[in-house]
């Protein structure tokens, strides 16, 4: 999901963020030629426990 031409969102809801999630998101980055974008796990009891940032 592309927010504000300006971040990317992957939106998610696995037992945990792997490091394969994190690569698929830097892809995501690179063929967009953004800089930021997060990753949201929605399969936890606080979402905010699992957001993670990731900067290109």
């Amino acid at each position: 999901m592309l927010v504000d031409n300006s971040i990317v969102l992957e939106l998610k809801a696995v037992e945990t963020v792997l490091t394969v999630h994190k690569a698929q998101l830097l892809i995501y980055l690179r063929l967009t030629r953004l800089r930021l974008g997060f990753i949201i796990n929605f399969n936890v009891p606080r979402i905010k426990q699992d957001i993670h940032r990731i900067a290109h």
